[in-house]
């Protein structure tokens, strides 16, 4: 075989290798991954079968897409490979999700950035337009975001500033209720219930006892023969559904010591007791928020990892890990599918990062062996050439 093809085989081995190892890992390999995922049906507590405008049940229930903790890392402690690999990693994996999923509305539970606690606001304007573009969607669906203590400081750093930052680049309240298909989520700022009155604080409460009160209004108004009631003059009604309440902070819980699952947090760290106030809320804020608002299902984020805890017996919470490969190995996210009177959920998990790595290896390997196995060829067709010459010569 003439030596050119030889060289043009084995450059065309290298493209092959090189390429389809990259193509794969950083295109294919989140399609097999979110193709295992589904949407959960939905069962009924009340009698019937269909929805309230005649469709069936399951064509009525918002389909509902949570992650939380993306963390985009910023200018002062991200380095630019991390920021580029955990960044590319989420764009794909996101927009590979809505591509095959169509979810109705997307939730992000908080830290949103990394260091939007202390950026200035060139970094700020940078994170954000980082963020809109890897996060980009349709209009098909709804994206709500909502505030971490990263994206705003801890209790102690928050101020005004950063809060309004945060929610006019989101373009609302970090505090309210969004409606769909008269299901009800409730947004909780959850980095202002540290109750110590900081005007942030005092603002917060106040918004949330309203909403409360509202809700029940709700849910009174429709009742049999409700009506108007005492008290609730003026109030904003919404769908007479419990709501689906949704923050960063879990609620108070002693430690992740009950949490199991390939998404739960490490054996070693299980046991590590959580500090009120930093790792989870306090007991008054947590038992506060159930008391005024009852809600059907709680979903928080914070702790990068996944956990099922149920509060008194009849509130259950999800902690829904984090998204991004800088903070667990497996990131996933939740698909849920909530009707006004049931919610069912599944999990839905990425490629883990050592995959990735490991097809890289492999990949490096063959190159190696290739490169090897050409470097013996040449030198065998060298001393074969050789070999032949000195015959020659021997016979003359």
């Amino acid at each position: 075989m003439p030596r050119f093809s030889v060289r043009w085989m084995v450059a065309l081995l290298l493209i092959v290798v090189v390429g389809g190892a990259f193509f794969f890992c950083e295109y294919l390999i989140y399609f097999p991954a979110i193709l295992q995922c589904a949407w959960p049906k939905t069962s009924h507590a009340r009698a019937g079968t269909e929805g309230t405008d005649g469709r069936p049940a399951q064509d009525t229930a918002v389909r509902a897409m949570v992650l939380s903790d993306t963390h985009l890392l910023g200018a002062v402690g991200g380095h630019w490979f991390d920021k580029l690999r955990r960044e590319w990693q989420m764009e794909r994996a996101f927009q590979t999700a809505l591509w095959l999923l169509r979810p109705e509305i997307v939730f992000i539970l908080g830290d949103i950035f990394d260091e939007g606690k202390w950026s200035s606001q060139k970094h700020w304007e940078d994170d954000v337009r980082r963020f809109h573009r890897m996060f980009r969607h349709s209009t098909d669906t709804e994206l709500v975001v909502l505030v971490g203590n990263h994206d705003i400081g801890f209790h102690y750093e928050m101020d005004w500033f950063k809060l309004q930052r945060f929610e006019k680049v989101f373009n609302a309240s970090s505090t309210r209720i969004v409606t769909k298909k008269g299901v009800n989520f409730l947004l909780v700022n959850s980095v202002a219930l540290h109750g110590d009155g900081c005007p942030i604080c005092q603002s917060v409460e106040k918004e949330l006892i309203k909403l409360s009160k509202d809700l029940n209004c709700s849910l009174q108004s429709l009742q049999p023969g409700g009506g108007a009631t005492d008290g609730c003059d003026g109030s904003q009604l919404f769908p007479p559904s419990s709501p689906i309440m949704l923050q960063h902070y879990p609620l108070y819980r002693v430690s992740d010591a009950g949490c199991t699952g390939q998404d739960a947090a490490p054996p070693e760290e299980r046991h590590l007791l959580f500090r009120e106030k930093y790792d989870v809320l306090s007991k008054e804020a947590s038992q506060r928020l159930l008391h005024l608002f009852k809600p059907r299902l709680i979903l928080s984020g914070h702790t990068h990892s996944g956990c099922e805890v149920l509060h008194d017996n009849k509130y259950p919470e999800i902690s829904v890990p984090s998204f991004s490969w800088r903070n667990r190995n497996n990131p996933s996210f939740i698909l849920a599918s909530v009707s006004p009177d049931s919610y069912t959920l599944s999990k839905c998990f990425l490629p883990e990062e050592s995959t990735v790595i490991g097809v890289y290896c492999s990949a490096g390997a063959c190159l190696m062996l290739l490169v090897l196995a050409h470097c013996m060829w040449i030198k065998g067709l060298l001393q074969c050439s050789s070999l032949c010459l000195l015959g020659k010569h021997k016979s003359l």
